[in-house]
């Protein structure tokens, strides 16, 4: 029996298409109905006043990753600089992809912040900031890169996935808690983010030999 990953990655273009957006929207319709509850019930508004809560969002801040990637390079370099140079690669690429994604994204939706407006749904009109995507919410950025980046280091070292991911977790829930989200633009982020990382991880590392450090581990992951 084909396990998900390799099924998606043998299914035809359009059944792909189809399953990535049926995931990607409803990771934002879902939960959306929950918003205004989470904001009004799930808040510790000083939660980056707390050393823990500033160390998670930290894993959503992209120059965290930036120096990632830089330590994977400088630590494998001596041993195999291909290898390093392509795990440095796949992190740094995930970081941009998912960054990069997220700013169109905010300024094609346009909804703001839900602290401006009490937990309220509004969007920015086109004629107001066009281009900007200063006190846009949707999706979270620091979510979005959270996961694209803790996706891509969980499959190049699959023995830490689960400390990864709920790092990234964390990093999304403390923009709830600090309510500078809401709860279905840190779900829509991370989907986001773990769909980018998973298609780089498709099209450039995952059936690639020698790009994990741990190739038997990482191979069981994927397929």
């Amino acid at each position: 029996m084909r396990s998900p990953g390799r099924w998606y990655a043998q299914a035809p273009l359009a059944a792909r298409v189809a399953l990535a957006l049926a995931v990607v929207l409803g990771s934002l319709l879902v939960p959306a109905p929950l918003d205004h509850w989470a904001y009004v019930h799930l808040s510790l508004p000083n939660v980056y006043d707390l050393d823990w809560g500033r160390m998670l969002r930290m894993v959503g801040w992209w120059p965290t990753w930036a120096l990632a990637a830089l330590a994977i390079w400088l630590h494998r370099r001596g041993a195999d600089a291909a290898l390093a140079a392509r795990q440095a690669l796949l992190v740094a690429g995930s970081v941009l992809a998912g960054g990069l994604l997220c700013e169109v994204l905010k300024l094609l939706i346009r909804r703001e912040r839900p602290y401006v407006h009490a937990g309220h749904w509004v969007f920015r009109s086109w004629s107001a900031h066009t281009f900007s995507t200063a006190g846009l919410s949707t999706p979270s950025s620091h979510a979005m890169v959270a996961f694209a980046t803790a996706t891509m280091a969980a499959r190049i070292f699959p023995r830490l996935r689960w400390l990864f991911y709920c790092l990234a977790a964390g990093c999304a829930a403390t923009r709830v808690l600090a309510r500078a989200h809401f709860l279905s633009d840190v779900t829509f982020g991370a989907v986001l983010g773990w769909a980018v990382a998973w298609g780089l991880w498709i099209e450039w590392g995952g059936g690639r030999p020698g790009v994990v450090a741990d190739p038997p581990k990482a191979a069981a992951s994927w397929r």
